[in-house]
């Protein structure tokens, strides 16, 4: 496993890294699969966890916590968030000082630990000022709580905001976000990658095989794995990427990872990691085999010829802004 630097910081992740999203506690065997995972993950070099208070209702901050309760703290990085309902009150949602409060002192006793590594605004919260959220997040800073905070899912506009505000209050930097980014998503290249490169602020996405499109597990003309997440996920975001268009690229890119004796996955989280400013890929692992796959893509360079046929495939247009 190889690391990098959490942007201009000196937090060192691992160029992959294990979120909980997915990891499923519904019986007893699954959770015992999921901690071999986990582990497995660690023994492997895995030092960055993600996870958030929303995640099957706080279960899988304690599910994590207990997991990792054994090793040394200063040993591993973790992260959560902050932002969607944790109750049916009034504040028990949001960005607000009194829900930021309350959800680290939630996560922290969840996770069984001191300290956040990183903590995340998990949403945007347009009905808080900016500078309440950024004072109560800087303030957990100051007082050991989190090391770093970041955004996830904010546009460029709103991230550049944050930073006028950082920078009129004398408060501590915003140090990292965590957008979607994959090869079928690309959004952030029109002018978030810019912004996080100016101001040194690590990229750590989530979903870079875009909810396992980019596995390979889904091919053109072939029926539905069984058990695969398109056959139970509730919200059917991978059944939504499973378009014509998006198939037909994904066997050209089998064929191309397998003319450089790649799999498509490896290939596919090597590609997201090109950019220096991504400071670790999370993916999700719900056996250990998918994990074994995930961290050989650390270390993997790809070439120049590759790049370039990667880009023909993908056939991606980025936005182009008139000005004046």
């Amino acid at each position: 496993m190889e690391y990098r630097s959490l942007g201009k910081h000196g937090l060192r992740v691992s160029e992959v890294s294990l979120g909980s999203w997915m990891t499923s506690l519904r019986s007893p065997k699954e959770a015992d699969l999921a901690r071999e995972t986990l582990l497995l993950a660690y023994d492997h070099g895995v030092n960055f966890f993600d996870c958030a208070d929303a995640y099957s209702g706080g279960e899988a901050e304690r599910f994590l916590g207990e997991s990792l309760r054994q090793l040394e703290r200063s040993s591993y990085i973790l992260s959560s968030k902050v932002f969607f309902a944790s109750g049916d009150g009034p504040n028990d949602w949001g960005l607000s000082s009194k829900h930021i409060r309350h959800q680290i002192d939630s996560s922290l006793r969840n996770l069984q630990v001191d300290y956040l590594d990183m903590y995340f605004c998990h949403r945007f919260d347009a009905t808080v000022p900016l500078a309440e959220t950024l004072q109560a997040l800087s303030d957990l800073v100051v007082e050991g709580k989190i090391l770093h905070y970041g955004v996830s899912e904010w546009t460029a506009v709103q991230v550049l905001q944050a930073q006028r505000v950082i920078s009129s209050l004398g408060l501590r930097p915003l140090s990292v976000i965590q957008p979607q980014y994959n090869m079928m998503d690309r959004y952030i290249e029109n002018e978030l990658v810019d912004v996080c490169e100016a101001d040194g602020i690590g990229i750590v996405p989530f979903s870079p095989l875009a909810q396992g499109l980019l596995t390979g597990k889904y091919r053109k003309g072939r029926p539905l794995p069984e058990g695969s997440r398109a056959t139970h996920q509730a919200d059917r975001q991978i059944n939504n990427l499973l378009t014509e268009d998006n198939l037909s690229k994904v066997e050209r890119l089998i064929a191309l990872g397998q003319a450089l004796d790649f799999e498509l996955s490896v290939m596919a989280l090597a590609w997201t990691l090109r950019k220096g400013i991504v400071s670790s890929v999370i993916t999700g692992a719900s056996r250990p085999e998918q994990l074994t796959t995930n961290i050989a893509a650390s270390g993997v360079t790809l070439p120049a010829e590759a790049l370039a046929e990667i880009e023909e495939i993908l056939d991606f247009r980025p936005f182009v802004r008139s000005v004046g």
